[in-house]
């Protein structure tokens, strides 16, 4: 007896379910004391422990036998309505017991309901279970099984499961390509994609729209957006998740601007947006940072009534902390009491990009101290803050956090402290991680190699080179953007050239920037001459980054014509960049040239244009310190002038001679001696 009274016996009873009242509204006259089967309880609610359940269902299955002639109820939909109440895998394997009992054990559509259940139970095992014991090939079977799989991302058992169902000459239909094209989408497997499209066609199912979907799909995750393009543009009948796949699609690829103009296209067919849509042009907009349509997207978003979808508040989120806007993205950030770890890197990547390196650790600490699981995003982010510091103390805490973490052996996250340890100055430090990192990948080397560059260690950039080759790492385009500024950085203007030219062996098409590291390695050694001449046979179209390297040779070395040229370029380029102006008025003053000096500061006037003063910082006890020229705001500052004076007597005593030419512009003070 698996009850202690009658009491609870009559209580399961009570709750028998209501599909049962309605499957059996005959047995009204059936009854327990105090309860009759009409009072029922759903089946998913039945305890799996101190009721025999399989032999309750055994009563009621031969109940239903007994009267079902009273009704019109069939034992297909009998069942299939039972499994779809069912939570727990015993249920359905009682369920299935009683199919043999009732001769029923060989009906597809039971099973099939079976294998459905199983699937969404998690259960894929139990599923496969059944459909290797069912003896007849129908296509809704190798369906449900096929779905099952696709659904807990088993992609390589559903191309499995589909290279079977060929081989047992059973056609495929609507239902079967879209879990197919997508796992053959996740994998990567383009070749086998291709093969399926050309029997969606050999099936006559291209024109089906779950078909066409899963196939944009397809191409869209394996980056032949081109292809995908074609197909979107062929469809006779495009709904909202052929529009999302194709934005979505371009958006991921990087291919931003195209994604944009497929948007634009969606307004105008009136196919009103999705959540998904509307995140991956957020996200467009954020990376090509155009502010403007990104604020005209947020009120679309409000007017649709999207505002508090969580994945459109961090897609926000970030589009204004990466457009600069750190204080609407932070406004954005607080109302969300949420601790999504996505949320929390988007606003500290915000402010590590945005020079607020202060406020970004502070969110990490807050992160670490509300349990929030960092990510590898959230490491790189704290890294570039930790640089942007330039505390070495910083530096070595977040390098010890990470050791002591799950990111210790992950690349991207030492590729990040690498790079944090070069801003702060320590190539040295940079260099003993690099060595501890296993499995360095072409981005690791290219990090170092940077490293090396940015310090003028030339020689030593050109080893680690040599040393990379060894290894069998394949360079990219920032191994050899990192050589050629070593090179520049320490003279070695021939070593420069010759990697330079040897790009194309690797298969690498210079970019804007290798042309700019060029003009710099020539401008610095003082060939200016062949730097405009390297300009002007440059393929492309010569950018702000060409010409403000060729400007920055002629500071150095007063060319004060050429720099002209390159700064009418620039101010035509870039008119609102504060830097061009201050350095062509540093040109004017290195040549001693004041007229030139007073002509770029009306220019800077009359745009509205104020140099943004520098600041330096030092770190004392752990604690790092700011100072801008002139400022008088640190409560100790009459100490720490009194000291500068004592410094400068010092200097002065030593036969220092400052450089002050470049500085004229800004503040003029006496040598006091």
């Amino acid at each position: 007896m698996y009850f202690s009274s009658w009491e609870a016996y009559t209580h399961c009873f009570n709750k028998i379910s209501q599909i049962l009242a309605v499957f059996f509204p005959s047995l009204s006259f059936m009854s327990f004391p105090t309860v009759s089967l009409q009072r029922v309880f759903s089946f998913s609610l039945l305890p799996l422990k101190n009721f025999n359940w399989h032999l309750t269902l055994t009563r009621l299955f031969s109940s239903r036998s007994h009267y079902g002639s009273r009704n019109s109820i069939s034992a297909e939909s009998f069942y299939t309505s039972l499994v779809e109440k069912c939570t727990h895998i015993i249920h359905l394997r009682q369920i299935h017991s009683q199919l043999y009992t009732n001769g029923l054990q060989n009906n597809g559509f039971i099973i099939t309901k079976l294998i459905h259940v199983s699937s969404n139970l998690k259960e894929i095992h139990y599923a496969r279970q059944l459909f290797d014991e069912f003896p007849d090939q129908y296509v809704f079977l190798w369906n449900a099984i096929i779905r099952g799989y696709s659904m807990h991302n088993m992609f390589d058992s559903v191309v499995e499961m589909y290279s079977r169902m060929q081989q047992a000459f059973v056609s495929p239909d609507t239902f079967t390509f879209p879990h197919v094209l997508k796992a053959c989408g996740s994998l990567l497997a383009k070749h086998y994609g291709r093969a399926v499209h050309a029997q969606i066609f050999r099936h006559g199912l291209e024109e089906d729209v779950f078909v066409q979907n899963g196939l944009l799909s397809f191409y869209v995750k394996c980056d032949d957006n081109n292809l995908a393009r074609v197909i979107f543009y062929g469809l006779s009948n495009r709904d909202v998740v052929s529009w999302t796949l194709v934005i979505s699609g371009y958006a991921q690829n990087g291919q931003y601007m195209e994604a944009l103009s497929i948007f634009r296209d969606m307004r105008k067919s009136d196919v009103k947006p999705d959540c998904i849509a509307l995140v991956s042009v957020l996200k467009a907009y954020s990376d090509v940072e155009e502010l403007n349509q990104g604020r005209c997207l947020h009120s679309l978003v409000i007017k649709m009534g999207h505002e508090f979808e969580p994945d459109l508040r961090i897609a926000l989120t970030s589009l204004y902390a990466k457009c600069g806007q750190v204080s609407a993205a932070k406004s954005l950030f607080d109302q969300m009491k949420v601790e999504d770890v996505i949320l929390w890197n988007a606003m500290m990547s915000g402010f590590a990009k945005n020079g607020h390196a202060n406020e970004a650790m502070e969110l990490f600490t807050e992160m670490i101290t509300k349990s929030i699981q960092p990510d590898a995003v959230t490491i790189q982010a704290s890294a570039l803050a930790s640089a942007q510091l330039g505390s070495l103390d910083q530096a070595r805490w977040m390098d010890n956090y990470v050791k002591n973490s799950k990111f210790g052996g992950d690349v991207i996250v030492s590729t990040a402290l690498i790079d944090m340890y070069v801003k702060c100055g320590s190539v040295e430090l940079a260099r003993d991680l690099f060595n501890q990192t296993v499995d360095k990948d072409v981005v690791v080397w290219s990090a170092m190699l940077m490293g090396y560059g940015l310090h003028g260690w030339g020689r030593e950039a050109i080893n680690l080179f040599n040393e990379m080759k060894d290894a069998g790492i394949h360079p990219n385009d920032v191994t050899f953007l990192a050589l050629i500024t070593a090179c520049s950085h320490c003279g070695l203007v021939e070593e420069g050239w010759e990697y330079f030219l040897s790009m194309k062996d690797y298969g690498i098409e210079p970019s804007e920037k290798h042309y700019a590291g060029v003009v710099d390695l020539l401008g610095r050694a003082g060939y200016l001459e062949k730097a405009y001449n390297f300009i002007m046979t440059m393929p492309v179209e010569p950018g702000v980054s060409v010409w403000g390297a060729l400007l920055s040779a002629c500071k150095i070395h007063r060319c004060v014509t050429l720099g002209e040229y390159a700064a009418e370029k620039l101010f035509n380029l870039d008119p609102l960049n504060t830097g061009h102006y201050v350095l062509l008025s540093n040109l004017y003053a290195s040549a001693r040239m004041w007229d030139g000096v007073a002509k770029v500061r009306v220019l800077m006037k009359s745009k509205g244009l104020n140099k943004d003063l520098g600041y330096s910082m030092i770190e004392i006890d752990g604690k790092l310190q700011a100072f801008r020229i002139g400022d008088k705001s640190h409560p100790r500052s009459d100490e720490i002038y009194k000291k500068l004076e004592w410094l400068e007597m010092r200097l002065l005593e030593s036969g220092f001679v400052p450089d002050t030419e470049s500085a004229c512009m800004i503040w003029t003070r006496k040598t006091k001696r």
